[in-house]
């Protein structure tokens, strides 16, 4: 089984598409950081829209930038890479401009913001994937895309602090970070499409059996609905049991959802890179195994109440993140070794899909579980998380590598590639 047992910043860079990609991948982040957490107040504070008709518009958004995935993953078989990120990016611009030319009180102009705003947020991570598996391939290619995953949750973090820091200015200050956002989503798209990335779709589906279908990974898709939910517990479950149910002070929220990017934009690399001496179905499993542990200890640390419980729930909090790092560095990975060449864009479209709509219910099962309990929030969480654990473990491979046999030991998919400028 090849491994990667180092980290060596250049080849990583590399890797990722190239230096100007990078770039582009932190300035599309910084956008993102800056306008994304303050989404609805735009609407509430400057445009003066509800907040439930705001949330419902942003809502929508979410659920039909879903629906265009599809298409997305048919371009990306047609070779495309660099244009479709690059597109992603775009239509943001084009969201951004209608946050900006909407009157006060026009909820339908935010809404068909929040419509082109949730197209590229969900095109993006499918294409950004196909991207760095056509430049990198193995061991190699997994590092990268965990470098991505560093190098965007440092840009969001950034953004966040920077947008936090201006929301003194009221409603002006947030039309000015939309303009900000929208010219930095313009810069990452050039950026982006210079770098000139296209796959021979020809001759990948020549490396790939002529008749190889798409694998179809439904063990993998269901569970992988359960486990995204870990990405919207710093957001939604800690702060909604610290403070209305244990009456902490929010200050606990917001110091571990910062630990949280802290510790993927520090660990998620070396974490990735460590966990690469192991299959990537096995190290899937491994994730859900941690993350339900957490889940446990966060049903443990609540029994504490006041005082203690607090500090316990931050330290259980470490546990979660690395569980996320780990389900993070293999999940996206996996698809990738799976897919045929050829299908590469459907299969990243398809899981897409579950994480899209993973995330889309998660903040509702959360808030549901959470009404009925620490016990029925946590516990059913881990016992989710278990089972979709044990059908990942469960599923045999039917990938490029060969049939039935673990990916990534036997062999793995590559795609020829075009790059130029």
């Amino acid at each position: 089984m090849a491994t990667t047992t180092e980290i060596r910043p250049r080849a990583l860079v590399r890797a990722s598409g190239g230096p100007r990609y990078a770039v582009a991948l932190a300035v599309d982040a910084l956008g993102t950081g800056l306008l994304r957490p303050f989404l609805l107040l735009y609407g509430v504070m400057v445009l003066r829209l509800s907040a439930p008709v705001t949330g419902i518009a942003m809502t929508a958004g979410v659920v039909m930038g879903l629906v265009c995935v599809p298409v997305v993953g048919r371009w990306l078989d047609r070779g495309a890479r660099s244009t479709v990120v690059a597109a992603s990016m775009l239509v943001r611009v084009v969201g951004v401009a209608l946050l900006l030319a909407a009157p006060t009180g026009n909820v339908w102009l935010f809404a068909t913001a929040a419509l082109f705003l949730g197209i590229g947020n969900q095109a993006w991570p499918a294409a950004h994937a196909a991207l760095v598996a056509t430049v990198a391939h193995g061991r190699e290619r997994d590092a990268a895309l965990a470098g991505g995953r560093a190098l965007r949750n440092a840009g969001l973090g950034a953004g966040a602090l920077l947008a936090t820091a201006c929301l003194a200015g009221g409603t002006a200050a947030l039309q000015a970070l939309a303009a900000v956002t929208g010219f930095a989503y313009l810069a990452a798209a050039a950026l982006a499409w210079s770098v000139h990335v296209r796959a021979h779709p020809a001759a990948a589906a020549a490396e790939s059996r002529d008749d190889e279908p798409a694998p179809r990974m439904r063990a993998l898709l269901a569970a992988n609905v359960i486990y995204v939910f870990c990405l919207n517990v710093p957001e939604i479950a800690l702060p909604l049991i610290l403070v209305t149910q244990m009456q902490a002070s929010p200050v606990w929220s917001a110091a571990i959802f910062v630990a949280n990017t802290v510790l993927v934009v520090t660990l998620q690399v070396p974490v990735t890179v460590l966990m690469s001496r192991f299959p990537r179905r096995a190290v899937l499993a491994l994730s859900g195994v941690v993350l339900a542990a957490s889940y446990l200890g966060f049903l443990a640390a609540t029994s504490l109440g006041q005082g203690w419980g607090a500090p316990a729930v931050a330290a259980v909090s470490v546990v979660c993140t690395i569980g996320e790092i780990i389900y993070a560095g293999s999940a996206t990975a996996l698809v990738t070794a799976l897919a045929p060449a050829h299908l590469l864009g459907r299969a990243l479209a398809r899981f897409q899909l579950s994480t899209g709509f993973g995330l889309a219910v998660s903040p509702a099962v959360i808030t549901a579980l959470a009404s009925h309990g620490s016990a029925a929030l946590w516990g059913g969480l881990s016992a989710a998380t278990l089972l979709s654990a044990s059908a990942v473990a469960a599923e045999k491979d039917q990938g490029p590598s060969g049939a039935g046999l673990p990916v990534g030991e036997t062999g793995e998919a590559g795609v020829l590639a075009r790059r130029g400028g």
